[in-house]
């Protein structure tokens, strides 16, 4: 979809003082090498904190790993879910899934796999049923500290029929059974760090400790030398089975200003700019309208969510009437339509308007500072000294929030919500880091005092059991494992939930899918923002660029990229 040009020689700080001003109170070997076309240098904008594929959800890391592994299954670019590296999709219909009734009379499922007979990793050992086995026990684990342990816990046995065949042993029925995000671990290479210390598993991995090891990787490109914090260099991977890459070298520059990272774009010194890690829409239009002659810019709306965490430990933020007093208070409207041509629209839940699980019937909450003012009033913050609102104890309303250092963008909206929020007394302090740290250890380990504004990028139809089950809320105890960075526990969204993940109708899945959403909107545990649109910036001659809108990160098909005169 191509979006309309509407910023032309404006800056982004005179688009930030209007806002504020208007706020009132498969197949050929690549064996031999790729086919010649240089280099194509990537530039992004975060550095991953681990490559590890099991290990935290960063989405730097996903780029770069998807150039080197495959998933075995996943959705592809129209949003069919496709084989990677299995043979054939399972499914009910074909047989290689089934429900079969346990001993004590629950239902559970089977879903048979066979793995590529010519996936291999780097240093020529075969891609086997080994491997599956490694990432489950390691998945599973509650020391590994892996990002989303449920799903493996899940899993009751992996039976091995051969080296490339086994069967998944799931202890109940899902709607989503061939989505299969269990992925695979060198086996010959991570069981002896793993088995040793599983608690300290996440500091001793190879793929931080040794990451240049060709045998942690088995697609079409493996990683060669890299420094933290500057720059990640791929090249192909001689025992690749699938379709041979066109590039000699893949070199990912990390440049965490975006003001810079379009700066090294037009002095040549990066070819293109990641549309998952790159400039913000509104960046992309105002390049567009200088510079679109020399390049292909590539709109596409997406499931990528920003939003902004809240820190339900924080005893102000756990008051339901400040925090929707907090979204009252901002004109997302405003925000939208003025930095961004109106073409990120409002969320006001968490299931994005393209998704067919998406419910427009959920609470909105429409700019009303009036309103916010009288929440606060009743919540106790009715106080005013010196334009900030206090508590009968004399404490301030006084919040923290952060999001990734030298995101423009993002830095210009954080002031405008700024300006807004001190309108109706809510002081707000801007603290940002730079995005390794900020995932790494601040929301990873919920170090954040109140809030912190980034963006979760989803799958089709994706259960936020991860974000919002209370089982997924990071502790020491757990090894800081979860995503439920806020804090949230509602028995009924833990209930709806499992059930969503249960429903095999679809439209019986449908009204769960709403009732979840309602509670989320009523509740409010995050402050919705909007739903962003993914722009790529990429020289005229790279064709085969297929952005995908979701979860699975274009370069899962870099083998496709070609230089074209």
């Amino acid at each position: 979809m191509r979006l309309r040009v509407w910023l032309r020689s404006v800056v982004l700080t005179a688009a930030v003082a209007a806002l504020v001003a208007l706020a009132p109170a498969g197949g050929n070997s690549a064996k031999a090498q790729a086919a010649g076309a240089g280099t194509l240098t990537i530039g992004i904008t975060q550095y991953p904190s681990t490559l590890h594929p099991q290990i935290e959800s960063m989405l730097a890391k996903s780029y770069v790993l998807a150039m080197t592994r495959r998933p075995l299954t996943t959705y592809d670019q129209d949003w069919q879910l496709i084989c990677m590296l299995c043979v054939e999709l399972p499914t009910l219909e074909n047989g290689l899934a089934e429900v079969v009734e346990s001993d004590n009379g629950e239902k559970t499922m089977r879903v048979r796999m066979e793995i590529h007979p010519q996936a291999t990793w780097g240093d020529g050992t075969p891609v086997t049923v080994d491997d599956v086995i490694l990432a489950w026990e390691v998945g599973k684990h509650p020391k590994s500290g892996v990002a989303a342990g449920e799903q493996f816990r899940r899993i009751t046995d992996i039976e091995r029929h051969d080296d490339k065949t086994f069967t998944l042993h799931v202890d109940r029925v899902t709607f989503d059974y061939n989505e299969i995000a269990l992925g695979v671990l060198p086996a010959h290479i991570e069981r002896e760090i793993f088995e040793a210390a599983p608690a300290e598993y996440r500091n001793r991995t190879a793929y931080d400790t040794d990451p240049t090891n060709p045998a942690l990787a088995f697609g079409p490109y493996r990683i060669v030398e890299l420094a933290t914090g500057s720059h990640i260099i791929l090249e192909p991977n001689p025992t690749w089975y699938g379709q041979a890459p066109h590039f000699e070298r893949i070199v990912v520059r990390v440049i965490e200003n975006t003001a810079a990272l379009e700066a090294n774009l037009l002095s040549g010194s990066i070819d293109m700019i990641s549309g998952e890690l790159g400039l913000k829409i509104d960046q992309a239009l105002a390049f567009e309208e200088r510079h679109g002659d020399g390049f292909d810019i590539i709109y596409k709306p997406s499931l990528t969510y920003e939003h902004i965490d809240l820190m339900l430990d924080n005893p102000i933020l756990a008051d339901r009437q400040v925090r929707r007093a907090l979204i009252y208070a901002i004109d997302r409207t405003a925000i939208n339509e003025r930095l961004f041509g109106g073409e990120q629209p409002v969320a006001h839940a968490n299931v994005s308007p393209l998704d067919v699980m998406h419910a427009e019937d959920v609470p909105k909450y429409v700019y009303d500072p009036e309103k916010a003012a009288a929440l606060l009033d009743e919540a106790g913050w009715d106080q005013m000294k010196r334009g900030v609102r206090h508590n009968a104890k004399g404490e301030p309303l006084r919040l923290s929030i952060m999001t990734t250092a030298g995101d423009r963008s993002r830095e210009q909206v954080q002031q405008v919500l700024q300006a807004m929020w001190k309108r109706v007394g809510v002081d707000v302090r801007i603290d940002n880091e730079p995005a390794r740290v900020l995932f790494g250890e601040t929301i990873s380990k919920r170090k954040f005092d109140a809030m912190t504004m980034y963006a979760w990028l989803s799958a089709p139809q994706s259960v936020p059991r991860t974000t919002l089950h209370s089982d997924s809320i990071p502790t020491a105890e757990n090894n800081w494992s979860g995503q439920n960075y806020t804090g949230f526990s509602d028995p009924r969204v833990d209930e709806l939930i499992d059930a969503i993940e249960r429903e095999l109708d679809t439209e019986d899945r449908r009204k769960l899918w709403a009732e979840l959403q309602k509670i989320y909107a009523r509740e409010l545990p995050v402050l919705p923002l909007y739903w962003r649109a993914t722009p790529f910036i990429v020289p005229k001659w790279l064709k085969g660029l297929r952005p995908t809108g979701h979860l699975a990160s274009t370069t899962l098909w870099i083998e496709e990229w070609r230089r074209e005169p």
